[in-house]
């Protein structure tokens, strides 16, 4: 295994417009060798010269900014069909939550909370921050590589698919979803979810992981694009076909019952891959209720969160749907799977919506 002396650091522009924020914040990243702080900027004007000239491989960027905030420099950015990944850095407040689904609607790829929030405080608080960012760096430098930008290296064999290539299996009812994501989750559900159609006939379960605040507001956005209801899980509410319920921030979410309406049991018990809400809660909690007649899906996400619970899933005749390689923003949560002995089948994040759809429908399904 290269330690990280081997490995290439990775170039990050800070843009805030506070000078004491742009030093912490410097100091949380460069706390990991493999990031390198190129340069600061105090609006999105003066950000976009220096991204010409630094070629970061990453951009942190605070929203609210003198001259051109955060928004505007998102909108240049896309205007300029730049790939550059943005990370916003965000408060943790009601506000700042809403800002945040606001940015990340608008293209910012992933967020962090300032040092200070419930994200970024306690034992490893800088390390958790800086890895995410150096998540998000690789994954941009790996796309340079497909594009012939940077220089190529040993390509990673492809994940396998269950059931071989394209072979017809009979496959139980399925009865409920679980998803699981992190880094990126936000965006791969924006394209999920609304591709749900009202004719859904099972719950869906989602652990995205984030704070408090935040998770209420990105079930009322993906309410407000979505033909189903979205919303955010609380203690002993009632969940019917057809309704999708996010586990909210700081309580693992389990799920009670044998027919519907099944019942949210929430609790805030110890923290599972350094995670509170967790997917392997979730997932063990749909083995015990659902068995074979449940679909897990993985979508990206740093670590292998959900990985323990695709197992008992497995174990109970289940099925396993994964995000593809190729359009995850980090393929840690759906690369354990793939580098299981379990069973999947990969899609790219456009088709899992449909395969969803298409798998609660009918009994028959293609693997």
């Amino acid at each position: 295994m290269k330690n990280n002396s081997d490995q290439p650091r990775r170039r990050v522009l800070i843009v805030d417009d506070s000078s004491v924020f742009c030093k912490v914040m410097e100091r949380v990243l460069q706390s990991n060798p493999r990031l390198t702080v190129v340069g600061t900027a105090p609006n999105g004007r003066i950000a976009l010269q220096r991204i010409e000239e630094l070629q970061p491989d990453v951009v942190t960027l605070d929203i609210e900014m003198p001259e051109m905030d955060g928004f505007q420099t998102l909108d240049a950015l896309k205007a300029a069909g730049s790939k550059l990944p943005v990370i916003v850095v965000s408060d943790h407040t009601e506000r700042g939550a809403q800002i945040t689904m606001k940015a990340l609607l608008s293209g910012a790829l992933d967020y962090i909370t300032k040092p200070g929030g419930p994200e970024s405080t306690g034992p490893g608080s800088a390390e958790k921050i800086a890895d995410k960012v150096l998540a998000v760096a690789d994954r941009s430098a790996a796309y340079r590589r497909r594009e012939g930008k940077a220089p190529a290296t040993a390509p990673r064999a492809r994940a396998r698919r269950s059931g071989g290539t394209g072979t017809i299996t009979k496959a139980p009812r399925i009865d409920a979803v679980v998803i699981g994501a992190s880094t990126g989750g936000p965006n791969a559900l924006a394209t999920v979810i609304p591709a749900l159609g009202r004719e859904l006939s099972v719950p869906v379960f989602i652990v995205q992981h984030m704070p408090a605040l935040f998770t209420a507001n990105l079930a009322r956005s993906l309410d407000a694009q979505s033909r189903i209801h979205v919303q955010e899980g609380a203690e002993g509410r009632k969940a019917r076909p057809g309704e999708v319920w996010i586990a909210p921030g700081n309580y693992h979410m389990e799920i009670e019952g044998r027919s519907a309406p099944w019942t949210l049991k929430l609790n805030q018990g110890p923290e599972e891959n350094f995670c509170r809400p967790a997917v392997d809660v979730l997932f063990r909690s749909a083995a015990r209720q659902f068995g074979k007649h449940v679909l897990a899906v993985v979508l990206t996400g740093m670590g292998q969160d959900g990985l323990l619970g695709c197992h008992k899933i497995h174990q109970a005749g289940g099925q396993i749907l994964i995000q593809d390689e190729e359009t995850s923003v980090v393929w840690g949560m759906p690369g354990a799977i793939a580098d299981s002995d379990l069973p999947y089948v990969s899609k790219p994040i456009g088709e899992i919506g449909p395969e969803i759809m298409r798998r609660v429908a009918q009994r028959v399904t293609t693997v």
